[in-house]
């Protein structure tokens, strides 16, 4: 599904250096799998994360997706790979001008769907949610939780085949921090790959899923040790 081959992300320093967000990176992960992603602040998570949207390219090494080059990707391509993507950030960017119904149905309207079809799935996935009895409503009428199952539901309401999560928990107090895990594993259930980016330790300790570590723009090797040199680890 995902596999970044001796992939490098390089910057420019303000004195001219170059600057490695991602160093080397090697990783595969299978369809179908849940991965957390951890690692300190600066260690590459948001850099891994935006090569895997397409928003960014590697400066060097391969950056593949369900058999598609990422580096090589332009226009309608480029458009049509993110669009298979399901996207959830930490601050949930719902668009306060339109209701949760109007949120949810975003990707749909992009595609082209019709308004009965857009409307029938959008109920499912709030459905799905808890949050049907919400549709109607504005997004500052709704608690934080709340606003991140309305942003879960938009990323799963075209059904990707991945959803990317960027510390989709870190402004949720631990109960509703594990409803929102609960609604990935859920996803991750009926299929979809799932790669969620999180600083909470205790979380990903009590999901015992496989777990990567970025540290300095590389797999940790103290990681890698402890996991006994698995197959998906440096090649």
């Amino acid at each position: 599904m995902i596999s970044f081959s001796h992939v490098y992300k390089t910057y420019a320093g303000s004195r001219g250096q170059e600057i490695h967000a991602l160093r080397d990176l090697n990783v595969e992960i299978a369809r179908g799998e849940f991965v957390f992603l951890t690692g300190p602040s600066g260690a590459g998570k948001t850099t891994f994360f935006r090569l895997l949207s397409a928003y960014d390219r590697a400066t060097s090494g391969q950056a593949t997706v369900a058999g598609i080059r990422l580096n090589d990707l332009s226009g309608n391509d480029l458009a049509y790979y993110r669009r298979k993507l399901g996207v959830v950030f930490q601050d949930f960017r719902l668009l306060k001008h339109k209701t949760v119904l109007e949120n949810v149905t975003l990707p749909l309207i992009i595609r082209g769907e019709s308004p009965n079809a857009q409307r029938e799935r959008a109920m499912q996935v709030l459905q799905d949610v808890g949050l049907h009895h919400k549709a109607n409503e504005w997004p500052e009428q709704l608690s934080g939780g709340e606003q991140q199952r309305v942003a879960i539901a938009r990323a799963l309401i075209h059904r990707p085949g991945l959803i990317i999560a960027d510390e989709p928990t870190g402004n949720l107090d631990p109960e509703l921090s594990e409803e929102i895990m609960d609604l990935f594993e859920q996803a991750n259930a009926q299929g979809t790959t799932v790669v969620v980016a999180t600083h909470d330790h205790e979380l990903v300790r009590r999901r015992n899923k496989r777990t990567l570590r970025l540290l300095a723009g590389q797999i940790s090797d103290a990681e890698l040790a402890a996991k006994g040199g698995m197959e998906w680890a440096h090649r």
